[in-house]
């Protein structure tokens, strides 16, 4: 039987996290960067430059997402965390429907899953966005937010999932509050009760 674990990003885990971002779409170059800089910060960054912002920020914590592992290996990784300290959700037009301010601090986002190709469809996104749901309530949250693709309209490519799909969010609960575009969900989680 597959064991499915799921731990913080501390920098003790800094190396389990690169190995989960190793074959598992952009997340090698990406270094999950994406949402904290602006799109000339990003271009102009380096994979290696971007690797050591990424080391910075969870050395610095708290962590900025959970890594799961399958029987002791690193598979997958989501980030999860306050939504104001992921700025280029604020500067993304997709999301600006939003219905919730974002300077609001109680609002969690789940921006970013990886899944290594060989440990696909073997349950980890619906585990890790559990875990990211309990992380964020833990960590004072009263909303979460998510900005999944909604597959029965337009079919990706696995690379471009890297936001979740829509079914995923839905089966955990959470309810769609705005469609930017027809492919394109923003959901929401209350978990202030």
């Amino acid at each position: 039987m597959t064991q499915i674990t799921i731990e913080p990003a501390t920098p003790e885990r800094f190396d389990d996290i690169q190995q989960a971002f190793a074959d598992g779409g952009d997340g090698a170059e990406c270094q999950c960067m994406w949402w904290l800089l602006t799109g000339r910060e990003f271009e102009i960054a380096t994979p290696a430059e971007r690797t050591e912002m990424f080391r910075a920020e969870i050395d610095a914590g708290p962590p900025p997402g959970l890594v799961a592992y399958v029987d002791g290996v690193p598979a997958a990784w989501v980030r999860v965390g306050p939504r104001t300290r992921q700025p280029r959700l604020a500067r993304t037009r997709n999301y600006a429907a939003s219905p919730v301010s974002f300077d609001d601090p109680g609002v969690w986002a789940v921006s970013c899953f990886v899944v290594r190709r060989d440990h696909r469809k073997q349950g980890l996104t619906p585990a890790l966005l559990d875990a990211a749901v309990n992380l964020a309530r833990e960590g004072g949250a009263r909303i979460i937010e998510a900005y999944p693709i909604d597959a029965a309209v337009k079919k990706v490519p696995s690379n471009d999932l890297y936001h979740g799909t829509l079914s995923t969010f839905e089966k955990a609960g959470f309810h769609e509050v705005a469609r930017p575009k027809p492919n394109i969900a923003i959901v929401q989680l209350d978990v202030s009760g």
